[in-house]
């Protein structure tokens, strides 16, 4: 093994315990009580969650009527052609479409690609790039809205969509490039 590399993999075993440490150095210098620090930081990510709770509920709900009403298979039918169009395979449609509703949900249209046509053939290299360029939209943002109390979040929906969009894009055009 490079010594480079394996000196980085030494070192890594120190950061969480220095790191550690040196919170606890910080804070007694400040005279900052830890605990009560620790324990109000606690009660107030609790609260944060028990806020989000019925969001999530909502949200895997409406993820569930989604596949079970076969609009995904729709949907998919009617973007096919501007698929060929900008040259993604239609084998990987609709884990694009899936990858900004639900994280399991594009794992599990992964799973059907590399299943269906291997990990080895194109649909099957851009799904495995398509599923990690892109994130699930419409979970993080009802919750980091939610969490910090974002009452006008408009523009972060066309804002993400539009990333997934272009990530979706880029990893087709750059696995037919490298492979």
């Amino acid at each position: 093994m490079n010594p480079f590399v394996s000196f980085f993999l030494s070192l890594g075993g120190w950061i969480m315990p220095v790191l550690f440490c040196g919170i606890l150095l910080y804070s007694g210098a400040r005279k900052v009580d830890v605990m009560s620090a620790f324990l109000d930081g606690a009660w107030e990510g609790l609260m944060t969650a028990a806020r989000l709770v019925p969001v999530l509920a909502a949200l895997l709900c409406a993820i569930g009527m989604f596949r079970a009403s076969g609009a995904l298979e729709l949907l998919t039918d009617l973007l096919a052609p501007v698929a060929r169009l900008l040259g993604i395979p239609v084998e990987t449609l609709p884990l694009a479409l899936m990858r900004p509703i639900s994280g399991s949900g594009s794992l599990a249209m992964l799973r059907e690609v590399l299943e269906t046509c291997g990990p080895d053939s194109l649909p099957g290299r851009i799904a495995s790039v398509m599923y990690c360029c892109g994130d699930t939209a419409f979970y993080i943002i009802p919750v980091y809205c939610g969490a910090v109390k974002v009452t006008d979040s408009r523009h972060a929906l066309p804002a993400a969509l539009a990333g997934g969009f272009v990530g979706t894009l880029f990893s087709v055009w750059s696995v037919k490039l490298f492979f």
